[in-house]
């Protein structure tokens, strides 16, 4: 298949359908993300992405249309992976045991909080909150008591949490 497909798209056939399809590509982006910034990595990762799937034979016809079809899947995974890490930082800014006591995480902040933290705090949210291990696997990776280590990730939590909030003050 790859080769009826190099021989039906020649290099200069694929670079006149992108030339042609950017503009739109790119507008179709924009117009969802609203940042040129985002647009424009999400372009990029759109043609390299159609780029890999010519190479491996995946593909019948290059168009504009299936160009931006990628473009549409690349959007979603970007918001997909977008409120995964939302998830995450919310689930490290908050203390147990409530709701009421957790925090509305931006991305970026969270993780600038993050490299504050000390290594062993930073080590102990990201293996518990994001990667999603328990306290005794923590505790195992870390080389600590599970005692030791459900301390470290209480100070852990407190220490993001006012750091994440004084952060988000000095930003306003």
């Amino acid at each position: 298949m790859t080769g009826e497909i190099a021989a039906a798209v020649d290099d200069e056939q694929l670079l006149g359908v992108f030339d042609r399809a950017l503009a739109e590509v790119y507008g179709y982006l924009l117009h969802r993300c609203r940042t040129k910034a985002l647009a424009e990595d999400l372009t990029s990762e759109t043609f390299l992405g159609a780029l890999d799937s010519i190479r491996r034979g995946y593909v019948g016809e290059v168009t504009v249309a299936w160009l931006v079809g990628i473009a549409r899947h690349k959007l979603a995974d970007h918001w997909r992976r977008e409120e995964r890490e939302q998830r995450h930082l919310a689930a490290v800014a908050s203390e147990p045991p409530g709701p009421d006591r957790a925090v509305h995480v931006e991305p970026e902040l969270g993780i600038e909080v993050l490299s504050w933290l000390s290594p062993n705090q930073r080590a102990a949210l990201v293996l518990r909150h994001v990667d999603g291990l328990s306290v005794p696997e923590v505790a195992e990776l870390l080389g600590r008591s599970v005692h030791a280590t459900e301390t470290l990730l209480v100070r852990a939590r407190a220490a993001f949490r006012a750091r994440y909030l004084e952060a988000k003050e000095e930003a306003r």
